[in-house]
């Protein structure tokens, strides 16, 4: 069962488990810092020990899986640390070993296996590949330690994440409403195997960017490649993921993947991951997206609009626009204003805009209180060198209509019950539309989130979303209809705006014909 020189010989007692969290989904391209207050729920540490029980525990993310499961166990449970920062620029060299140590440190203590809750794409201010290294530095303490990890779709998955891990297991849908299932996919093989030869892990890569709005779970061709996963499980594989990457990271190892993991036969793990590398493959042109000018996007929601009123005697859901090159989900600023202006100027009432991240005027308005008038420069504080652009902030006058220190609870799916926070926040009402400024990075993918602003969604006419597909978790079913707009920001769908100079070429679809061919055994 243990790692005998490390872990020690426990004997026939009750598993020793280390339990972990490290998550960050590094945009190399993002201008937004990623310190080690980043990674904190509260405070300026990430969350330790008992905190992390009662934090997690219940609840549908893959560490409080992992934790339920090995109470379900018995088995005597340390948690070192639960780290999960939104997604930005590469993590702080500072931040990377403070939490890295602590998960080492706790293997030392010794264990019978560990369970980590990773993402899967970061990159520090050392190592672009921030999971791999964090396995090797595991694996130089502990060989033979039997090793657990859940990862994001979003993840791009190493050479070295494959070789140093036991078994990996990735989410299979997106927008990520299965984080829960997953931490038991990748926990269920190791405390079921304690003591049993370590199963099979067989990793292959297809040289492919997919881009990040043609990769939803929902739609064609991902919802097939991830029905096939599921199938491939009940074929008897222990884990068997597709990765669909984060185009967004500059770093050797982007792009679409495959992990299958079986108990005991090497054929068989590989003869399935190259029907899912073939798949990704003959599928690459449908992962290509191509976004429409933002005029006519803005027209378009118009008619939408008009459409949908005509057709329905009462309101059912907003006309949703998507301002998806300012994700905060994959590191964008969330203060960029070229969609907002573009509302605005189209006239578009009885609407919402979620959100821009602008801290200063939240401190405004929150000196001015409920119901004051004023003039702000809203935004556009945020420079993105890396795209070459400034920041414009739209100098707005409105009222400010709500105020609030911003804390709620994820209704779900996506994340169910987990605590979250947009931080100081307030509503500010410019014509027809309330626009959400907020003080923390907050996707908009539970309608708990609107609703702690006192937004409702199904009242009004217009709802534009920092978002990309996730939005679709808790918010898919309000729409009346869906209109992506293309504004600015570190998360252009548009790969010629960004300088790629470390990932591995050829690539599609940067180079329209790479070559490819399924690995062997």
């Amino acid at each position: 069962m243990s790692d005998a020189g490390v872990t020690g010989t426990r004997g026939p007692g009750k598993p020793r488990l280390v339990i972990a969290q490290f998550k960050h989904e590094t945009n190399t391209f993002s201008p937004v810092p990623t310190p080690l207050e980043r990674f904190a729920r509260a405070g300026s540490q990430p969350l330790t020990g008992d905190a992390v029980r009662e934090e997690f525990r219940g609840t549908g993310s893959a560490i409080g899986a992992m934790i339920d499961l090995a109470e379900e166990a018995g088995a005597e449970i340390i948690l070192p640390v639960a780290a999960d920062a939104a997604p930005s620029g590469p993590v702080a060299r500072e931040a990377y070993n403070w939490i890295a140590r602590r998960i080492c440190d706790a293997v030392r203590m010794g264990c019978d296996a560990l369970l980590l809750d990773l993402h899967g794409a970061m990159v520090s201010e050392d190592h672009e590949d921030g999971e791999g290294e964090l396995l090797r530095r595991i694996r130089e303490l502990a060989p033979l330690l039997p090793i657990g990890v859940a990862l994001d779709m979003h993840a791009n998955v190493s050479a070295a994440m494959a070789r140093y891990a036991t078994v990996i297991a990735g989410y299979q849908t997106y927008p990520h409403v299965d984080m829960a299932e997953t931490g038991l996919r990748a926990a269920r093989p190791i405390l079921a195997g304690l003591g049993t030869p370590a199963p099979v892990l067989s990793w292959g890569r297809v040289p492919m960017l997919p881009h990040v709005m043609r990769q939803s779970s929902l739609d064609s061709p991902n919802r097939a490649i991830q029905a096939r996963c599921r199938a491939i499980e009940a074929e008897g594989a222990l884990a068997a993921s597709v990765f669909v990457g984060f185009p967004h990271a500059d770093v050797a190892c982007a792009g679409m993947s495959a992990v299958v993991v079986d108990s005991s036969s090497p054929q068989r793990a590989a003869a399935w991951r190259n029907e899912l590398l073939a798949m990704c493959w003959q599928a690459r042109h449908d992962f290509v997206y191509l976004p429409q000018p933002l005029a006519i996007s803005m027209e378009t929601a118009r008619e939408a609009a008009r459409s949908h009123a005509a057709k329905s005697h009462s309101a059912s859901g907003p006309v949703v626009l998507l301002d998806h090159y300012d994700n905060c989900a994959s590191g964008g600023s969330m203060d960029t204003t070229t969609v907002l202006e573009a509302l605005l100027a189209a006239g578009l009432e009885q609407a919402a805009a979620f959100a821009i991240f602008d801290p200063e005027a939240v401190g405004q308005m929150m000196a001015a209180g409920v119901g004051a008038e004023l003039v702000v420069d809203l935004g556009g504080k945020t420079a993105m060198p890396s795209i070459g652009l400034a920041g414009k902030p739209l100098q707005l006058k409105g009222r400010v209509r709500t105020l609030t220190e911003g804390h709620y609870r994820l209704r779900g799916p996506m994340a169910r019950g987990l605590r979250a926070s947009l931080g100081p926040s307030a509503l500010f009402t410019v014509g027809g539309v309330d626009i959400a400024v907020i003080s923390r990075h907050v996707e908009p993918f539970d309608l708990n989130t609107l609703v702690a602003l006192g937004i409702d969604p199904a009242s009004l006419r217009f709802l534009m979303l920092k978002s990309r597909v996730h939005w679709r978790a808790g918010l898919g079913d309000l729409a009346a209809a869906v209109i992506e707009c293309a504004g600015t920001g570190v998360c252009t769908s548009d790969y010629s705006a960004l300088a790629f100079s470390r990932v591995r070429r050829p690539i599609f679809p940067l180079d329209p014909d790479t070559p490819y061919e399924l690995p062997g055994e």
